[in-house]
């Protein structure tokens, strides 16, 4: 009975370390797969790293061990589509060796962008390819008040920088962004791009927006009118085009520091006198933009108005921008609207870096903030219905949201 007893203990410990045996297997086999580019890295001893300072497609893969005639063969199979010889400091790369103990490379992966990456394949014969990620588009609609400024609330909202430059440069013509308020709003409906349905990638295009600015309701809507040309205008909800002669502003995201009077005490010279213009404090450097299409007059430098650059319009208006830092332009030279002319500086009777814009009519200075430019021309009658049909429905969902979001 004893020696029965004994057998029935043996085979018990022997099923239990079967078993174990058999779950430790199970688990090595229940490793999950770690797929990239298309590739099992389980498969592979990989190495992940940046492209540094002084390195080369040819010096990563000496490193590696690869022969000079394959490097070379790798860089004839590239051609002209794929440039093997610029890698890019700072971008990815991936390195696939085998695992045993030679490490032989067999595949390098580099990432020359965030929308794709090259694949040099030393399995068999020498083979390049690039390959890009799938992207997809998601539809966004955003409705906000400004809590501080438009680019920190889209910030707040985890959207694209750009989108702030975007809107900036729609209403360039309708909204002064250096006098929006806190408790102003905006929406937009937004495409936005992600790298394999996960990575936020920036946005794809923009379907709509409105501005509430001092309590009035600006909508803006792209919309191409002649197909064969596919320009892209802006026109509000009653097809009337945004665009009109003059910017609001020659600088973006800057503050008003001195306004337009014809009496202020003047920081430097310590008299009372006209300002004739209207200052806006920028750093140095900052872009300055010409308000409208023209020619340029006069560049040039005087003692108070440091350097300079004037350009007329037409025969009623011209526009000065002084204390530049930097003249971009020559006289006589066209100039389109937005186009950057010179930098913000303080050359010229200044205390500090800024921009003082002088606006003339009829040969006489005036204050540009009180100009009631004519807009540009509306759309033309025969795109009108395609227009309102495409732009409707936009419309009411930025409408519903806004009542929702913000009560009006």
């Amino acid at each position: 009975m004893k020696r029965v007893y004994i057998i029935f203990i043996l085979l018990l410990l022997f099923s239990s370390c079967k078993k174990e045996a058999a779950d430790s297997i199970e688990e090595v086999a229940k490793i999950p797969d770690v797929i990239e580019f298309g590739y099992n890295l389980n498969h592979y001893d990989y190495q992940r790293d940046t492209i540094n300072k002084g390195d080369t497609f040819g010096s990563v893969m000496a490193a590696q061990g690869i022969a000079d005639s394959l490097m070379y063969k790798a860089i004839q199979v590239a051609g002209d589509s794929i440039d093997l010889k610029k890698l890019k400091i700072g971008n990815p790369y991936l390195l696939l060796r085998t695992k045993d103990a030679t490490k032989k490379l067999k595949t390098f992966i580099y990432q020359p962008d965030k929308y794709s990456y090259y694949v040099v394949d030393f399995s068999d014969s020498v083979n390049v390819f690039k390959k890009s990620y799938p992207i997809t588009i998601k539809r966004r609609v955003i409705v906000s008040s400004i809590h501080s400024s438009l680019s920190e609330t889209l910030k707040k909202e985890g959207v694209d920088y750009s989108l702030a430059h975007e809107l900036s440069q729609i209403y360039a013509w309708t909204v002064d962004f250096f006098k929006v308020q806190k408790g102003d709003s905006f929406g937009v409906i937004i495409n936005e791009k992600y790298i394999n349905d996960s990575i936020y990638a920036g946005i794809d295009n923009l379907e709509g927006t409105f501005f509430n600015y001092k309590g009035k309701m600006i909508y803006a809507f792209p919309f191409v009118q002649d197909s064969t040309q596919m320009k892209v205008e802006y026109f509000d909800d009653n097809a009337k085009a945004l665009k009109s002669m003059f910017l609001k502003a020659p600088l973006k995201f800057s503050r008003i520091s001195s306004k337009f009077t014809p009496k202020r005490f003047h920081p430097v010279q310590k008299i009372w006198k006209a300002h004739k213009g209207t200052d806006y404090a920028a750093p140095h450097g900052t872009d300055i933009m010409t308000t409208a299409t023209g020619v340029v007059e006069r560049t040039g430098y005087t003692a108070g108005n440091g350097n300079f650059v004037k350009v007329k319009h037409n025969g009623t208006y011209a526009t000065q921008y002084l204390h530049m830092s930097k003249i971009l332009v020559k006289r006589g030279q066209h100039v389109s609207q937005g186009q950057v002319i010179g930098k913000v500086g303080s050359t010229g009777l200044a205390t500090g870096p800024h921009l003082c814009y002088r606006f003339w009519k009829n040969g006489v200075q005036i204050d540009a903030l009180s100009q009631k430019i004519q807009d540009a021309e509306p759309l033309r009658s025969k795109y009108k219905d395609r227009f309102f049909a495409l732009t409707k429905p936009l419309k009411q969902e930025l409408d519903s949201l806004a009542k929702i979001k913000l009560k009006i």
